[in-house]
């Protein structure tokens, strides 16, 4: 008989891979992401919140204690609240108001600062206008004195030019004296001398970019003609009469902005309404810049 050889059966038990390969350290690499993202969460709050939201924050993490006040049926936890009023929990979110206010507040704050240097930067711009138109005016007046008595015929007539300002821009006027008129008596017909200084007068303004005003004037005395030709009616040619000459001494036609006679209403002298200088023409350069009030 034969001897037969035993069958051995081995088995061999396979082992799981290495403990590195496996899902354990997912969880704990998710724990980490979650709390860097916490912290840098905290990192962006605290950067970007007002002293009152961080204390809103601050009331809203706080720990609570359970209120000892009841409510309900007394069933179970006896109608106790986690909160510390009891049943008002939902006032723990009364913050929420707090960050919606507050930055509008701020912003406000910012608009009204805004507005202020807006209205500060305006205001600096027309002193600016103001003071500039002031020196041009006091450069104009100058000018034409200067030019009035370089003339040998002008020059004597220094003391029936009169130059002042206004509310409405600096006013050149020209009056009659008792032994020399502009206007022969009751007419429009202008004395050689009295044109001969309205373009003198034209060519020194005629640079400046300001609108004129021209207006005549009368003395108190009576004048009516048989057909009711008056003061009102002479004092309105004579003053358009002027605006013919200093628009043919080339002062363009948009300069002139109002001709207006008005007769013995304006006295130069109030306590002398007959005397001659109340008889003249008006000349007023219109102020372009805003007059500002006194401080």
């Amino acid at each position: 008989m034969a001897y037969e050889q035993p069958i051995i059966i081995k088995k061999i038990k396979k082992r799981g891979g290495h403990g590195a390969h496996g899902g354990a350290w997912k969880i704990a690499y998710a724990d980490f992401v979650t709390a860097m993202m916490a912290f840098f969460l905290l990192m962006w709050l605290l950067a970007n919140t007002t002293k009152e939201q961080k204390e809103g924050l601050a009331e809203y993490f706080s720990p609570s204690t359970a209120s000892q006040s009841t409510s309900g049926a007394g069933q179970v936890l006896g109608g106790q609240s986690v909160s510390k009023e009891g049943t008002q929990a939902g006032s723990k979110v009364a913050i929420t108001p707090a960050q919606t206010t507050a930055q509008p507040q701020q912003t406000k704050s910012d608009d009204d600062a805004a507005e202020d240097q807006k209205e500060l930067d305006e205001k600096e711009l027309k002193q600016r206008m103001a003071a500039r138109e002031e020196r041009m005016f006091d450069n104009t007046e100058k000018e034409l004195r200067k030019e009035v008595q370089k003339d040998p015929e002008l020059s004597k007539l220094y003391e029936n030019l009169i130059i002042d300002r206004t509310p409405e821009g600096m006013r050149i006027q020209l009056v009659d004296s008792e032994n020399r008129s502009m206007f022969a008596k009751g007419s429009t017909k202008m004395h050689k001398f009295a044109r001969k200084m309205l373009k003198l007068i034209a060519r020194v303004i005629d640079p400046l970019p300001n609108r004129l005003k021209i207006a005549g004037h009368t003395d108190a005395r009576g004048y009516i003609t048989a057909n009711g030709y008056g003061n009102w009616e002479l004092s309105a040619d004579r003053a358009n009469a002027s605006r013919r000459v200093l628009r043919g001494a080339g002062l363009a036609a948009d300069r002139f902005f109002e001709v207006t006679g008005k007769a013995d209403t304006e006295p130069l002298f109030p306590d002398r309404p007959k005397a001659a200088p109340n008889r003249r023409i008006s000349i007023i350069l219109m102020r372009e810049a805003p007059v500002l009030p006194p401080e």
